[in-house]
């Protein structure tokens, strides 16, 4: 299975917040479109990053130093390096990628064009409806409904 099963099902909707924007205006999209991450981009509306909630979080644990914290801006705070998919990825590909960095959501690109955002959330919902579909097969041939 790959990404682009994926994407087919999900849909290819991606949310952007300008680097700019406060933790506030970020806070109120992760709640209002009910996601878990937000691609963060320029004026050019070119990706510089990546913000999560995890990312706010962080940000309050450490003291939003010399400011207010809902009023500091995401460019401050967001993530920068970004790891990407192709939407020809294995799911087990993205699923190794996304565990060994310790990430929940990854930008699928083409090029430079954004095709999707797919979740450990996504991959999981994917590897457990293979696993029953195969299983189902496989009972089916056990019990004999398929000719030899």
């Amino acid at each position: 299975m790959k990404v682009k099963d994926i994407l087919k099902t999900k849909g290819t909707v991606v949310h952007t917040i300008h680097q700019d924007s406060t933790l506030m205006a970020a806070s109120d999209k992760f709640f209002t479109e009910k996601i878990g991450s937000l691609l963060v981009v320029d004026d050019n509306d070119a990706i510089q990053g990546i913000i999560a909630p995890n990312d706010i979080l962080k940000a309050i644990q450490e003291g939003c130093t010399d400011e207010n914290c809902a009023l500091q801006r995401v460019n401050r705070v967001m993530s920068k390096d970004i790891l990407a998919a192709s939407e020809e990825d294995s799911i087990d590909y993205i699923q190794a990628i996304m565990t060994e960095n310790r990430i929940r959501h990854i930008p699928i690109m083409e090029k430079d064009q954004v095709k999707g955002i797919v979740s450990i959330g996504d991959v999981v919902k994917a590897l457990i409806t293979d696993k029953e579909v195969e299983n189902h097969y496989l009972k089916d041939y056990i019990s004999g409904k398929y000719p030899a």
